[in-house]
């Protein structure tokens, strides 16, 4: 077998190295470490992570912003006052915290522990395509299953419920989870490269667009082709997710949740979703309406898988502070 000598961060962090830390940071306040202690390598790691959170973040967040989301959905009522600005507030004060346990992971890989290899032709073209296949199956249901378990009643107040603040989701909503539950949801692309081998290469391509793609299904963009709308999660399944809770747990496909009977066929694609009602006239304009919306969202009765209950309260009148959230146990 071919033992890793690295991956994605090895890559990352020696071009960090080359370039920036050694340079402005190791050398220029001569610290005489080898690159490969483990100290070294940690703070490395500190610096790297967090700068291509941040980077990948904002940036793709960004950009689907201003050229995918639709707008519109912002004048739907259950959208809270000052919405992005708290969605890139928890997901930039979580990040960090959550790079703590990832940096363990990623030294892990560095230091030779994974399966992941550098060239092609140590397993062939045919396994390389493979990987990339079995990767996408894998990490789906991984997540599937710890993104059921996150809405079990003894956790989902805890660690879970921050993310689903956002009922209308933007963009930012992306990655604005409490850091237990953002690292939870992160670890299947981690155990993968301990379990399985990956070209290092796919490893790095599939890590921005493991990023890109929990951005793509908070943007409201409900366009899917016909023919995968059976197969695909996207950003209608996950919308319906954050209305109704307990449905479209999936990641990238809806296998699991018709394995696990959660499956829902989103709304959004029934003409019956969020944008529907704001062209309908079923839901007024937060910003027309002077009095207070008050909506109660309920799962047979209970929220979350049957646990509770909230109720949003948004009061126009004073739009920087009046949306609050009242829990009902």
């Amino acid at each position: 077998s071919t033992q890793s000598t690295g991956g994605t961060m090895e890559i990352v962090g020696e071009a960090s190295e080359d370039w920036v830390l050694d340079p402005y940071v190791y050398g220029a306040n001569n610290i005489q470490w080898p690159r490969d202690l483990l100290l070294r390598q940690a703070l490395t790691l500190l610096v790297v992570v967090n700068a291509s959170a941040y980077i990948l973040y904002l940036s793709i967040a960004t950009l689907s912003y201003f050229f995918v989301f639709d707008h519109r959905l912002m004048s739907h009522k259950k959208w809270l006052p000052n919405q992005i600005r708290r969605e890139m507030t928890l997901a930039c004060t979580s990040i960090p915290l959550m790079s703590i346990p990832t940096i363990s992971l990623f030294l892990a890989e560095i230091r030779g522990y994974s399966k992941l290899y550098n060239t092609v032709d140590e397993f062939g073209i045919t396994y390389l395509i493979f990987s990339t296949i079995w990767f996408m199956f894998f990490n789906d249901m991984c997540i599937y299953a710890i993104h059921r378990g996150l809405h079990h009643p003894l956790v989902y107040s805890h660690i879970h419920k921050p993310h689903h603040y956002w009922l209308i989701a933007s963009p930012f909503a992306s990655h604005a989870f409490h850091p237990v539950d953002g690292f939870l949801q992160s670890t299947p692309y981690h155990i993968f490269v301990f379990l399985f081998p990956l070209h290092k290469l796919t490893y790095i391509v599939l890590f921005v667009f493991v990023n890109m793609w929990t951005i793509s299904i908070h943007d409201g963009n409900y366009r899917v082709p016909s023919s995968l709308q059976p197969f695909v999660n996207g950003a209608a399944h996950h919308t319906d997710h954050h209305l109704y809770f307990n449905v479209n747990y999936g990641q990238y496909f809806t296998l699991w949740d018709r394995i696990g009977s959660s499956f829902r066929y989103p709304t959004a694609l029934q003409g019956k979703g969020p944008l529907d009602d704001i062209l309908s006239g079923k839901t007024k304009s937060i910003d027309n309406d002077n009095k207070a919306v008050i909506s109660t969202i309920t799962v047979n009765g209970k929220h979350a898988d049957g646990h509770h209950r909230r109720k949003f309260v948004e009061n126009t009148e004073c739009s920087t502070s009046s949306s609050r959230i009242i829990t009902v146990s």
